[in-house]
């Protein structure tokens, strides 16, 4: 099977799962997100280790799996939890290293790359949570739809960035990093953020969550949101490059493996959460 039908028929099974998991929240979500966390972590820890670096790799996957655990504890005011292991990490992390690998083992570096790897996965993927339970949210479907903005957003950034780039892409947009990206490519990309956060704000916000955006929030939203995309694409483009590898796994058939496909949503979850926060309002 060529890669296209692969990429397709696995859309078609995972996405429907997806939405399903987003909608009924608490730890159907948390899991999901966990699962996601370890495996985009791993990945990322084996890219390193291309290039020398030694990160403690099975302790960063616990920990960067634990990230949404902890964040769910928070949401339900479980602070017993939560405060105690994030306040703890750094400490556990040299606590490993001092005794798992010594002065002799590049301790500074692990530690770093180890830490780098938890805040970059699980930290940055547990703002779906965040997002699903945001504090306009009032149910279920307002909380998935919230969601899926930044999610539908970057999917379709992605479509708008291909068809551009193949009609009218001349000029790299950075061909050291990701030679097949363009500035056509970058400006549609743009084009259709915009249009599509302006569709979602119009037509699923407002019966969905009783909330909306104003003129300025949509435009804000859809090119801030497609400049997060296309820089947390070009950002793991840029670890592969270095480790030399194509995909960062091939766990996923036809997508490579899950860090390929969560890279631009590492970026656009965070950014999303914060615009969200400042430019939704109340549909009147």
């Amino acid at each position: 099977m060529s890669e296209f039908p692969k990429r397709l028929l696995v859309a078609i099974v995972l996405i429907p799962i997806i939405v399903g998991v987003i909608y009924a929240g608490g730890p159907a979500l948390v899991t999901l997100l966990a699962l996601a966390s370890a495996l985009a972590a791993r990945e990322y820890y084996l890219l390193a280790e291309v290039r020398g670096a030694r990160p403690l790799r099975a302790v960063g996957i616990v920990l960067s799996a634990l990230v949404p655990v902890i964040v769910h504890a928070r949401y339900l005011g479980l602070w017993v939890l939560s405060v105690p292991v994030v306040s703890l990490l750094v400490p556990v992390l040299l606590t490993v290293v001092l005794f798992a690998r010594g002065a002799e083992g590049g301790p500074m570096a692990a530690v770093g790359t180890t830490l780098s790897g938890v805040v970059y996965t699980g930290g940055m993927l547990s703002f779906a949570y965040a997002l699903r339970y945001h504090d306009y949210i009032i149910d279920a479907r307002g909380g998935t739809a919230l969601v899926l903005l930044p999610v539908v957003v970057t999917w379709l950034n992605d479509t708008g960035a291909y068809l551009a780039g193949r009609a009218f892409g001349r000029r790299k947009l950075m061909p050291s990093v990701s030679p097949g990206k363009t500035w056509a490519g970058a400006y549609g990309a743009v084009v259709a953020s915009v249009l599509t956060t302006w569709l979602i704000a119009a037509v699923a916000l407002p019966p969905l969550a009783q909330l909306t955006l104003r003129p300025v929030g949509i435009v804000v939203v859809g090119v801030v949101l497609s400049l997060a995309a296309q820089v947390g694409d070009l950002a793991e483009s840029m670890f592969k490059r270095e480790a030399g590898v194509k995909d960062s796994s091939q766990l996923i058939p036809g997508h490579g493996g899950v860090l390929d496909r969560v890279d631009s949503l590492l970026f656009t979850l965070p950014v999303g959460y914060v615009l969200l926060s400042f430019f939704l309002v109340y549909r009147p």
